[in-house]
Parts: structure tokens; C-alpha cells; sequence
């Protein structure tokens, strides 16, 4: 389950060019991505009742698409403005909230999170009793908490209190939320973590999140498509996707109730989460930002979890992947019968937003050509001006050979592998995300490694004439992780 979890995290620009191709770029047609997307002959092809997406570029929307169905018993066209439950894409946007509220001075996220907590408290663990997590380590998942996800309820259901989902008493966990290991000191994803944040900004500031996000972050931004607010309460949205399981028959009644709102309660669409993603990106070159200040948006969007953390990791989005030598931030969603994902450049303003309301047989084989075919449609490529050196043949064939995955730790084999006398890496989950299994191996004059496309930089000690560790480095992060090379 934790391997499929971050596979589809996804689990994942012309950016050198001069300015004057930029500012051409909201003016150029786009309708070519239609046909080239093939998405209507692909639903049908996977039985996935509908798809919405938008690309964005220069920090614009500048292409937006809806096909198929809300739902296959109306068959009521999906539209720019239907939401759809984006499930863990909920949990950027918690995070974000959070970083709006410490700036305004109502909360301290490095304060332990206990204090902010009246309904329920921490349990006690050998982890915790001198080591009090904080806010900060929940919100990039360096708490320690278990319970990763959670089901879904629906009309007639008894929906759980936030306490007794906290105490194990729903579907999936029979015990109380408990700690894995010192806070700070690991990685563990936990859709629970979020939960006790939900918890205490409503002990905190005696409002609902769903009150919290739409003051702070929805309405200043004029999405009038995205709310917390959940299927069963007054104030949901009319326009939305309702969910479908993989023989695309609506689930119950299609409408899945999350009381864990926090971790994965938002309904969105792809234009409103491209505008939080746009402002994310004005906000980071410190421009036509209008909510979210830069420090926030750096804040929110730095590596702050390497260590087991799917290759990187920041408060609510992931960091792991590199496309077309841009940085990153991306979160996917995937509940029974929904999903999608944000992807967004660091710097330029280009990225993607998809949203699909079928089960993940369905909707990932559509998803994938998608985030492929516009990646490379696009023309996004940033140039690089790194000091590579011709890799010595001796290095070479020291390097060669098929490993455990040192790079995101799923438990896939990594090759490395020579072609045209070059190395390759070769991962299940990079062909996943990419669509093609080879990425370059590139020797730095400093004696390190970058993989084309993966975001850290890789330094191999090795021994006996073979790699028996790799250290790992991003930003001002470092892990060293060993290196096991498989018999053939």
C-alpha cells in the first residue's frame, strides 16, 4: 500500500528563454493539445467517466479542457467550474493555512502541538516524553505518527468525530494514533498528523477549518469552486464529480463525506487549484503575489525532509522529481474513486493540474499520458549550466549494475546502466512518472552525480571496487543511504 501511496504521488517552461518568447506564450494556440491529449478516446478506452485539466505557463492559465461525465447516471457533462474530492491534495493547502495563521501571529508552528489541543491530547510514548513534536514536524510528516489514510463516508453513515478517528475507532485502525520513532529524526507519511493539526487550529481559534481556509486562502483568492466544507453540511458546492468505481458505476451516492478534512478534505477544481498554484509561484519570485507573502511561499516549498522521505519531501508538498531540469512542487490526490495532481515549476510559471473521478485502474493510465504528453508538448526545458566531466571507464564499470532503490526507497530494483558509452539509471518508478525508462548519469567536476531528472545530488563511496553507500544531498539536507548490488 505504501509503495502504490507514493507511486501515484504524484505521488509528481521555457525557462531560459528570452523574455520575449515568454510574453508570447499566453498568446500561442494550444487547441493542437486536444488532439494530441487523445483524453476522449482514452475514457473510453479505461471505462474512466470523466476528466478535467489546465496548463498554466508564464504564471497563466493557457489551456483548460473538460471531458466526459459527472456522472454515469445523469450523464451530465463535467464543466470548468465541477470540483471534484482531491483527496491528499487537501494537505498543502492545510499547510498553507497554517503558515498564513503563524504570520498573522496566531499560532507558533515550532510550539509543541500539544498545548494548542483541548479535546484530545497526545498519547504518551518513549518517543515523545523529552521530545515534543511540533507543529511543523506534523505538517511535513517527520512527527512519527501512524495511521496513513483513511475510508470514506457517505450519506446515512455514522461519521466519526475527529477524537474518535484520533483513538482508532473507524475503518482501518483498531488502536489509537501512536508515534514510530523521536520526532525529527524520520519520515513517515500520515494523513493522522494532519488530523491533529485540524484539531488544534479548531480547538485553537474555535472555528471549523473549512471557516479557516475559506477566510484566509479561498475567498481572497476568488475560488468559488473550492471548499472544505463536506457533502453532508450547508454551504457544498452543486457542480461536482461524483465518484465511480472501476466498472465506472457511481459509488453509493457519489459523494464521499471526509470528516479527516485536513489531510484530505478539499473539493476543487484544476483551474482554482492552478490559481493557488500561480500564486505559490508569484509569491516565490515576489510578484503579482496578492495572499500568500514570499516568505511564506519559500517556507512552504523548501526540502525539509530527506531522510526516507520519498526523495524529498516539504510542509504538505512533495519535492521528489525533477522534469525537464525544473524543481518541483507537486501533490497528488488518489481516494476510492477520485484523484489527481498538482504539479507546478519553481520558477517560470508553467505547470499542470488534473483532477479524474474514477478508480485507479481507470483514471491512471489517462493521468500518466496526460502529465507525459504535455511535459514534452510543452517545450518546457530549462538549461543548466553544470560543470560536467566525461565519466573514466574505470568509474564506469565500478557503477554498472542493478540495486536496491537508494533513490526513493520503495523497494524497486535501480539499474545503472551503459548505453552509447554513456550511464543510465533505470527505475520502475521514474518509467512511471516519465514514460521512459533512461535518465542520464552525469559526472560533476566536483566528483559528485546528478541524475537527469532527479532532484538530489549523489555522492558514491565505494568499496572493494563496488558502490556500498550513496550520500544523498539537497539543499542543506544530507542522508547517506547503503547500496546493495543485486547478483545477476
Amino acid at each position: 500500500m505504501k509503495s502504490t501511496l507514493y507511486l501515484l504521488l504524484l505521488l509528481l517552461t521555457v525557462s531560459s528563454c528570452q523574455t520575449n518568447k515568454k510574453a508570447l506564450s499566453t498568446k500561442r494556440d494550444l487547441s493542437f493539445l486536444t488532439d494530441s491529449l487523445n483524453i476522449e478516446q482514452q475514457l473510453v478506452k479505461h471505462k474512466l467517466p470523466g476528466f478535467s485539466v489546465v496548463v498554466f505557463e508564464n504564471y497563466k492559465i493557457v489551456y483548460t479542457n473538460q471531458f466526459g461525465v459527472k456522472s454515469t447516471s445523469s450523464n451530465e457533462k463535467i464543466d470548468e467550474n465541477t470540483a471534484f474530492s482531491t483527496a491528499s491534495i487537501a494537505k498543502p493547502i492545510t499547510a498553507l493555512l497554517c503558515y498564513m495563521l503563524e504570520e498573522k501571529g496566531l499560532i507558533n508552528l515550532d510550539d509543541p502541538i500539544d498545548k494548542y489541543l483541548k479535546r484530545w491530547h497526545l498519547p504518551k510514548s518513549k518517543f515523545t516524553e523529552h521530545n515534543s513534536p511540533t507543529w511543523r514536524q506534523f505538517l511535513n510528516h517527520t512527527a512519527g505518527t501512524t495511521q496513513e489514510g483513511f475510508e470514506d463516508y457517505y450519506e446515512g453513515d455514522t461519521i466519526p468525530t475527529l477524537k474518535q478517528s484520533l483513538l482508532g475507532k473507524i475503518p482501518r485502525y483498531n488502536k489509537e494514533i501512536d508515534f514510530l520513532f523521536a520526532p525529527g529524526t524520520n519520515w513517515q507519511y500520515s494523513g493522522g498528523g494532519y488530523v491533529i493539526i485540524q484539531m488544534a487550529l479548531e480547538d485553537t481559534l474555535n472555528k471549523p477549518i473549512a471557516e479557516l481556509a475559506a477566510k484566509y486562502i479561498f475567498s481572497p483568492l476568488g475560488l468559488k469552486n473550492t471548499t472544505m466544507i463536506q457533502p453532508d453540511e450547508k454551504g457544498f458546492l452543486t457542480n461536482v464529480a461524483l465518484v465511480h468505481d472501476e466498472k465506472g458505476k457511481v459509488i453509493r451516492n457519489g459523494l464521499p463525506i471526509t470528516p479527516q478534512v485536513g489531510p484530505s478534505g478539499l473539493w476543487s477544481t484544476p483551474t482554482d487549484l492552478a490559481k493557488i498554484a500561480i500564486e505559490i509561484q508569484n509569491a516565490l519570485r515576489n510578484k503579482n503575489n496578492k495572499v500568500i507573502s514570499h516568505d511564506i511561499a519559500k517556507k512552504i516549498t523548501a526540502v525539509s525532509a530527506l531522510k526516507n522521505a520519498v526523495g524529498g519531501w516539504s510542509y504538505g508538498w512533495q519535492k521528489s522529481f525533477g522534469y525537464n531540469n525544473y524543481d518541483w512542487f507537486s501533490c497528488n490526490g488518489s481516494n476510492t474513486g477520485v484523484g489527481g495532481n498538482v504539479l507546478a515549476s519553481m520558477t517560470d510559471g508553467n505547470g499542470v493540474v488534473y483532477l479524474a473521478n474514477g478508480e485507479k485502474p481507470n483514471r491512471f493510465p489517462v493521468m500518466n499520458n496526460t502529465r507525459v504528453k504535455i511535459l514534452t508538448l510543452m517545450g518546457w526545458n530549462k538549461k543548466t549550466n553544470e560543470d560536467i566531466q566525461e565519466i573514466p571507464l574505470s568509474l564506469k564499470k565500478q557503477l554498472i549494475g542493478t540495486y536496491n532503490d537508494f533513490l526513493y526507497g520503495q523497494g524497486m530494483d535501480t539499474k545503472i546502466v551503459e548505453k552509447n558509452n554513456r550511464l543510465y539509471v533505470e527505475s520502475p518508478l521514474l518509467d512511471f512518472l516519465k514514460g521512459k525508462n533512461e535518465n542520464e548519469l552525469l559526472y560533476l567536476k566536483d566528483g559528485s552525480f546528478r541524475i537527469v531528472d532527479y532532484p538530489n545530488r549523489l555522492k558514491f563511496d565505494f568499496s572493494n571496487g563496488q558502490p556500498k553507500s550513496v550520500v544523498i544531498t539537497r539543499d542543506h539536507l544530507t542522508v547517506q543511504i547503503p547500496v546493495t548490488r543485486k547478483e545477476k
